[in-house]
């Protein structure tokens, strides 16, 4: 509820600050005080374009503050999913600046918030029905809502929002998938044949490093072949071969041993030297048959080398890590070809959300039909109470097909009917939509019957009626205040009123009236207790020719409003 409201350098208000209490509140002065100003000023609060034109001469903004507390868990958490971000504490203050070149300002708790969210907010938080204002009521979506709220179809309601938002973001998803199928497609068709590719190159640990030690010796096979014949040859094939040399000087050294036996280990190293030659010779002899060049084996080992570099430039990266890219390339492959399954999977589920939808849209609707007609009978007796008896209330609810497709229907936002409330205010007119209705009392009238008889279900803590008595006599201004202060016991109800039987049910009075201050007038508020209250009723009830006998009856006025709610 509205704890607290500042405004200053408004009109004619220079500095107010008034101080609000629960239950219902009565505001009350002279035709042009600036109590109508004060609501202004808290529409401009909660969210209303302002103009540059309501600042006060010779200031250079205006500001209005205004002190909530949230008394509700469920409002506090919807300011906070508003905001996103949690509050400090139940309470929220809103700050509206607007300067001369006309620029504003809106904060919640001193943070900078668009008009837009100020406006969020604002829905949120007050109620305002008068002569101009009539918020919410007008509109079918909110009529909806609290006919959904008399019979207590939140939770259904709920669900069918619930299924509503799961369609959408099946559709979202199969949508994204669509857009993105062709590039999917694409992706995958140059993953496979990146597969295919590096598959046929037959990639293993080493097999560069091998290639090119096998073409080196392909390119090399006859120097090698030579190398090895001229070896054989000399070390022991040919006439005069190293191993006949060494076999003379083995038995050379044999013969001198005996002699000097200091010599016997150089005969032995020379056997040994001899045996090894004739070892080196078998070894080398097998290279002498392999080494024959092998043009064909060289061109298969060219091409293939060719090809790997070729996969190294395409790839950006060395043939050894080609193995481990080609690896990932299975992966990449499951998860492009998984979203194609994923789609059917995607398509089948927004299949089954659909009728889910369609059951539970119905089933809202076949108790909203039923509830409707016993709304509209509740309000209906509250109408009569309230000075319009012949007045007649209809609910005129329009079907909206759903349609068959689940891919392309429409998913309404709240149902498959819009609700229009059509009041006909007297015997003989037609029923109107109330949004048509010209009478801002009638409209008021409607709202107070409609909240009475919804005061228990209704989200919305502050309610504003300003001049809601316009027309009214005295007798239903008892009628009238009757069931404002009823109200009050559900919500904050600030009541701007001229009659003092609707004043005098009021919990708590403010009277606001115009003051001189030097060459300047100001508007200015002041609650009343005791006598002052007594004074500002009998100033009601017969002006400024009031006398004793006046002061009598705002008494008994008072006291028996107060014996009626209780209070």
């Amino acid at each position: 509820m509205l704890r607290e409201l500042s405004v200053q350098n408004m009109a004619l208000i220079e500095d107010v600050r008034v101080e609000l209490q629960p239950g219902f509140c009565a505001w009350t002065g002279e035709t042009g005080a600036g109590k109508t100003l004060l609501l202004a000023a808290l529409g401009l609060l909660l969210g209303e374009r302002g103009s540059s034109e309501l600042i006060r001469a010779e200031a250079s903004e205006l500001r209005i503050v205004g002190q909530f507390e949230l008394t509700k868990p469920s409002l506090r958490q919807a300011i906070e999913t508003t905001l996103q971000e949690p509050l400090d504490d139940a309470n929220l203050i809103l700050m509206r600046r607007l300067n001369r070149a006309g620029r504003s300002f809106a904060y919640a708790n001193d943070r900078p918030v668009t008009l837009a969210t100020l406006n969020l907010l604002g829905e949120m938080l007050v109620d305002i029905h008068g002569q101009r204002e009539s918020h919410s009521l007008l509109q079918p979506s909110y009529q909806l809502y609290l006919l959904d709220a008399y019979a207590d179809l939140e939770g259904l309601r709920g669900q069918y929002h619930d299924k509503a938002e799961r369609v959408r973001g099946l559709r979202r998803r199969i949508a994204d998938l669509d857009a993105d199928r062709q590039k999917r497609l694409r992706e995958l068709a140059l993953v496979r044949y990146e597969k295919d590719e590096l598959d046929q190159a037959a990639i293993t640990p080493g097999t560069f490093a091998d290639l090119a030690r096998e073409r080196e010796i392909l390119v090399h096979a006859q120097s090698l072949n030579d190398f090895a014949t001229q070896t054989c040859e000399r070390l022991y094939d040919q006439d005069g071969s190293f191993f006949e040399t060494l076999g003379k000087l083995q038995r050379d050294g044999e013969h001198w041993a005996k002699i000097d036996p200091n010599l016997a280990d150089i005969a032995s190293r020379l056997e040994r030297l001899a045996g090894d030659s004739q070892d080196l010779v078998q070894a080398l002899r097998p290279w002498i048959n392999r080494m024959n060049a092998d043009p064909a084996r060289l061109d298969e080992v060219e091409t293939r080398l060719q090809l790997l570099r070729r996969l190294e430039t395409k790839y950006g990266r060395p043939v050894e890590d080609l193995i481990a890219y080609r690896q990932s390339l299975d992966s990449q492959d499951r998860d492009l070809a998984s979203q194609e399954d994923q789609r059917a999977t995607l398509e089948s589920e927004l299949r089954v959300v659909w009728n889910e939808l369609r059951k539970i849209g119905a089933e809202l609707s076949k108790k909203r039909q039923k509830a409707a007609k016993k709304m509209v009978a509740d309000i209906e007796k509250h109408l009569g109470q309230l000075g319009m008896p012949d007045a007649r209330l209809e609910s005129h609810m329009q079907s909206i097909p759903l349609g068959d497709d689940p891919f392309s229907a429409e998913v309404l936002g709240d149902g498959f009917e819009q609700l229009d409330l059509m009041l006909a205010a007297n015997r003989g007119e037609p029923a109107r939509p109330l949004r048509k209705v010209a009478s801002g009392g009638e409209l008021s009238r409607t709202m107070l019957a409609l909240k009475s008889v919804l005061a228990s279900h209704d989200q919305i803590s502050t309610l504003i009626f300003d001049e809601i008595d316009a027309n009214v006599g005295g007798r239903l201004g008892d009628v009238l205040g009757a069931k404002l202060a009823a109200l009050g016991q559900t919500h904050q109800i600030i009541c701007v009123t001229h009659l003092p039987q609707v004043a005098a049910f009021a919990r708590h009075q403010w009277t606001i009236r115009k003051e001189r201050k030097g060459k300047r007038t100001a508007t200015v508020i002041t609650q009343l207790n005791g006598t002052a209250r007594i004074d500002e009723l009998s100033s009601m009830l017969r002006g400024s020719s009031r006398e004793e006998t006046t002061h009598k009856e705002a008494q008994a006025m008072l006291a028996a409003a107060r014996k009626a709610t209780g209070v």
